[in-house]
């Protein structure tokens, strides 16, 4: 494997260059050490050493730099080399460095104690530990997937597969391009991605950026595919469609595999799973970082939608949250089960509330099955599962007073297995508050195992005779300083201290000297300690055993675990998306074959942000195109975002923030808004924005939902203007997708003329609306405008450029300059089409008579035309000038 990191594999990684050349001669361990740098050349070793995990040279270095450690030196007879530790305790701190820093990471533990060992400790790596494949929650966000993905291709088919390795979770696909496979990695947006030999996949294209690692032909080949992924589908080519997903597959089961010990299967990955993407609602990358569906573009990181709509009571309902955000459904039956579960919880709202209560007592049983499945589950995660088991009853208990409940909430109530002899089994193996380590005791409930308690009996005996040991002897020496202990180098013992040595008794035996005292056993001492270690040692082990005895039972119904976590994970996003609806007055949905309808419809994320909301109405024929005018900072961008919002959300099977919404099922969601740039892909401002373009413009069908605002507005006036019609244009006549189109290029307005499914919207505002704003206004500042954040039918009758640019904060001197340039008659009048008429009516001379509006008419027609043309907003002041020079001339002649 080829990995695409950040680090300087070979000098970090790899065989350090400063071992090698005293290969011959370096000590046990270090040879070792190399050797397992060796055999997992592109990772970078942590070789444990106690209570540390060593690194050397320059990998020392490295990981010292990238940890902010401090530098250490080992010498022995072939050298001095640096070296680095990192505490074993708290590993995970700095492993969460050196992953961010680009580093693959191979865990060499040691796999025998000192005791067990005859010579070196033998030790090897048990993990691979990669941004994709890490397994540890204190490495994990709660309620997060983590994806390792691979991507292949055979002929002109690309496939995905991808693997969630703390969850067990396992997904393929395949797509018919390139953009198709951007578009689908863009969606999973896994933090590792493996492409196969002839897998093309644009890295500069992805919204994502995971580590890259070029897999070799052999991992993704055929045979090893189908031999790979036979140990999880009994038969292949029946789950699998088609060469490049079993290849796809195959090769990121693999490499799970490798990582996690590359002892064999994964026996938590229980369920493959493919998926067509034509099943879910078309969201790629652009669309999703638009609508701020998970990231916000400004501070406020959690004004998002899935932040509003977040109040999951468990990691597993927030992971699915997010898996119904990203894919929302296309197929209206399925909608309308989940909205009739969303319903039913909402109109039972306290049986909705004691069903949120019991799942805030669920912990992450997808990651609990997967720690207990790999071995890795400590006595604290078993209890973790059974306190999970204890809320079951409960949830089951508040399904049940849902009085109607809907068929998808009694298929969940039919699909809650208890577990009851799971429950049953922790709850009498595992004590309640057990430590952390598993093999020093304390695990194991008393009234488990006979034998044990035997032990511990023993031991309990032992330790109380010791402790009445102490009164004993004083009293049968008459030594009041005689005191008993217990070290781990010399056990039990009875201290004497010298003034008192002469009485001490002819049955004590020496065992140690000290400087003021002398420390003695007896044989009866002697045969109790041995007693008391000896059923110490024999109960923790026993201990241990019966504990994996117990993990491995539950191991074992691992499927049924998942199988549970899926329930209670499906019926906690139902529930919450019932829980928001009640509490942010949302209400159903409805579809039907036709248009946009929607009433008193509110941007669910900027309501929230608010004091205030203005709600609009919204009703977009099928296949129309509607063009939104109006100042900037009116509210457009809101207002399309709002529509395709809701949109969105009721495809998730949620509520909506209107009053009410009539919606066709939508196949894909396309945005053009806002402008950046790409200067590291070497695209300008406007070419990003034809790029994005061009896609919405091949990929959309009269069932999509486009959002355009300002398209042509990186370019010249001409041009833009151009473009933007052509646009229009196209959409309308060969494209026929449902769109909302923002321009301030108002001439676009008359397409409604010429097109009958061509519409204007505008944004009103008022010139000096302090004194005339309407009940419902939300002013954005005293003064010339009011912004009324209000959509009515027909274009707009200005931009208000000026007044945008003074409520900026633009310097007083520009903003009258910028007044005086666009001309009087507009700042007495306050709209574009006053304008037109003043000039209309000034005759040859410049005299307002009925001689002159008569003669003057073409001329004045042609002025106005050229207003009507004109972008004020875009104007600059030296074109201004030599417009109105252009227009008092044209008049005077």
């Amino acid at each position: 494997m080829d990995a695409d990191t950040g680090a300087s594999v070979g000098a970090v990684t790899g065989p350090p260059d400063g071992l090698a050349d005293a290969r011959d001669d370096l000590t046990p361990m270090l040879s070792q050490y190399f050797d397992l740098c060796a055999e997992y050349e592109d990772a970078l070793l942590l070789f444990q050493n106690g209570d540390f995990y060593q690194t050397y040279c320059d990998a020392a270095e490295e990981v010292a730099r990238v940890c902010e450690l401090t530098l250490t030196r080992r010498e022995d007879s072939t050298g001095t080399y640096p070296m680095a530790g990192i505490p074993v305790d708290n590993a995970a701190t700095y492993v969460e460095r050196l992953l961010s820093a680009g580093y693959r990471i191979a865990v060499a533990e040691q796999v025998e104690t000192p005791e067990e060992a005859s010579g070196l400790v033998d030790r090897a790596v048990t993990q691979v530990i990669t941004p994709g494949t890490v397994v540890d929650d204190e490495l994990l966000g709660t309620g997060t997937k983590n994806y390792v993905a691979a991507a292949t291709r055979a002929g002109s088919t690309h496939a995905v597969a991808a693997v969630d390795t703390a969850t067990g979770e396992c997904l393929v696909t395949s797509v018919d391009d390139d953009i198709g496979l951007v578009a689908e990695l863009d969606r999973l947006a896994p933090a590792e991605l493996l492409v196969g030999p002839d897998a093309a996949v644009d890295r500069e294209s992805l919204s994502v950026d995971p580590m890259v690692t070029d897999h070799e032909a052999a991992a993704t080949g055929m045979e090893t595919a189908r031999e790979t992924l036979s140990a999880y589908v009994s038969n292949p080519e029946r789950v699998i469609d088609g060469e490049a997903e079993l290849r796809a597959c195959g090769a990121v089961l693999g490499y799970a595999e490798w990582t996690q010990g590359g002892d064999g299967p994964l026996a938590y990955v229980t369920r493959v799973r493919r998926y067509d993407p034509r099943a879910a609602l078309g969201l790629d990358a652009t669309a999703i970082r638009s609508l701020e569906l998970f990231e916000n573009r400004g501070a406020g990181s959690s004004e998002t939608l899935f932040g509003v709509l977040d109040d999951t009571a468990c990691a597993l309902g927030r992971r699915t949250l997010d898996g119904w955000l990203r894919r929302p459904l296309v197929d209206r039956e399925r909608i309308e089960a989940r909205l009739d579960a969303v319903e039913a919880l909402a109109d039972a709202a306290i049986a909705g509330e004691t069903i949120r209560e019991a799942l805030r007592e669920v912990y992450d049983l997808e990651r609990l099955a997967g720690r207990v499945s790999r071995g890795r589950a400590n006595a604290r995660d078993l209890r973790s599962l059974k306190a999970t088991l204890d809320a079951v009853p409960d949830v089951l208990a508040g399904l049940d007073e849902v009085d109607a409940p809907a068929d998808r909430l009694a298929r969940l109530h039919d699909r809650i297995d208890p577990l009851d002899d799971l429950r049953d089994l922790i709850d009498r193996a595992i004590r309640p508050d057990p430590p952390v380590e598993v093999t020093e005791g304390g695990v194991i409930r008393e009234g488990f195992d006979a034998e044990l308690d035997d032990l511990r009996e023993t031991e309990r005996e032992g330790r109380a005779w010791v402790a009445d040991l102490e009164a004993r002897e004083r009293e049968r020496t008459g030594i009041d300083s005689l005191s008993v202990g217990h070290n781990q180098v010399h056990g039990y013992y009875i201290e004497v201290t010298d003034p008192n040595l002469d009485r001490v008794p002819d049955d004590y035996t020496r065992r140690q000297t000290l400087k003021n005292a002398e420390r003695f056993y007896t044989p009866e001492l002697k045969r109790r300690e041995d007693e008391i270690i000896g059923a110490a040692e024999r109960a923790d082990t026993l201990e241990y055993e019966r504990f994996r005895e117990v993990r491995e039972t539950v191991a074992a119904e691992t499927e049924r675990i998942q199988d549970l976590a899926d329930a209670l994970a499906e019926l906690d996003g139902v529930a919450t998306l019932a829980s928001v609806a009640i509490d942010r007055d949302y209400t159903r949905p409805t579809f039907h074959d036709g248009g946009v309808e929607i009433e008193a419809g509110r941007h669910p994320v900027v309501e929230e942000t608010e004091e205030r909301f203005v709600p609009n109405d919204a009703d977009l024929p099928p296949g129309s195109v509607t063009l939104v005018t109006g100042p900037n900072m009116s509210g457009k961008s809101t207002y399309m975002r709002q529509v395709a919002l809701i949109v969105v959300l009721a495809q998730a099977g949620s509520f909506v923030p209107a009053d009410a919404a009539r919606l066709p099922v939508v196949d894909r969601v396309f945005t053009r808004v806002g402008a950046s740039d790409d200067i590291a892909g070497g695209q300008s401002t406007f070419m990003r924005e034809m790029a994005e373009l061009t896609s919405i413009l091949h990929e959309a069908t009269p069932d999509s939902l486009v959002l355009l605002d300002e398209v042509g507005r990186g370019t010249s006036t001409a041009d833009g203007r151009a473009i933007a019609r052509a646009t229009a244009e196209f959409l309308h006549d060969e494209v026929g997708a449902t769109t909302l189109f923002a321009t301030h290029y108002h001439d676009l307005t008359g397409l409604a003329e010429e097109y009958d499914r061509v519409h204007n919207l505008h944004f009103a505002a008022e010139r000096d609306g302090a004194e005339r704003r309407s009940a419902g206004s939300r002013p954005t500042a005293d003064g010339d405008v009011t912004f009324l954040h209000r959509v009515a039918e027909g274009p707009a009758s200005s931009s208000y450029g000026v007044e945008v640019a003074r409520l900026a904060g633009v310097p007083d001197p520009v903003v009258e300059r910028s007044r005086t340039l666009v001309g009087g008659a507009r700042e007495t009048n306050g709209h574009d089409e006053d304008v037109q008429v003043t000039l209309a009516s000034v005759g040859a001379d410049g005299v307002d008579t009925a001689e002159g509006r008569e003669g003057g008419a073409h001329e004045a027609d042609g002025v106005a035309d050229r207003l009507r043309d004109t972008d004020l907003a875009r104007t600059t002041p030296i074109e201004a000038l030599n417009l109105l020079a252009d227009l008092k001339d044209r008049i005077e002649e």
